[in-house]
């Protein structure tokens, strides 16, 4: 028994290095901002987020169609957009980087494994040093995976002006959340 389970392991490690050298692509993911004032919480949330993970060299990227934010009210939606975020001259928020995996590969084969993303994200045309958090995991037939992150942008950063709400300011800092579903993809 002692002989064998190496072996297994080697097994499971080698059907594994195929992943490695795949880069995996979505285009529907999920993306959601928390906004908090002292008496409000409102969110913003998009089926719109895309992005391509290359395991091979760590390299990740992701962006998200501003526009494609709804919050459920079509006059904050257009505020939103046209006094804050101004889409019109910058219409996508993006995140460019590189990866690692935080455990080893055999232990957590299709389990999701937490992994740290170091790189620019970019929204209203202000780029800043971003580390993100997340887990990937690998679907069950080895040609796609899931990625969850969240994160928290303050607005100061970015040059985007604090909404207020009647008395309330919203808080500097929104809460953003994102999951997508990746298939592998070839050039």
């Amino acid at each position: 028994m002692r002989r064998i389970a190496p072996l297994i392991l080697l097994l499971l490690s080698s059907a594994y290095a195929p992943l490695q050298a795949q880069k995996y692509f979505g285009e529907t993911g999920f993306a959601e901002f928390e906004s908090r004032a002292p008496a409000l919480t409102f969110t913003g949330v998009s089926n719109n987020l895309a992005g391509l993970i290359d395991l091979q060299t760590g390299m990740v990227d992701f962006y998200l169609d501003l526009t494609t934010l709804d919050t459920g009210i079509a006059l904050r939606n257009r505020h939103m957009r046209d006094s804050y975020l101004n889409t019109r001259n910058f219409p996508f928020a993006e995140f460019t980087g590189t990866f690692q995996f935080n455990e080893p590969a055999v232990d957590t084969l299709l389990q999701p494994r937490p992994v740290t993303a170091t790189g620019v994200f970019t929204i209203h045309g202000i780029s800043r040093d971003r580390q993100v958090e997340g887990t990937v995991q690998f679907t069950g037939d080895g040609t796609g995976l899931v990625l969850e992150a969240s994160f928290e942008v303050a607005l100061e950063d970015h040059n985007i002006d604090r909404p207020r709400v009647v008395f309330y300011e919203l808080s500097d800092i929104q809460r953003v959340r994102i999951r997508i579903e990746m298939e592998q993809y070839d050039e």
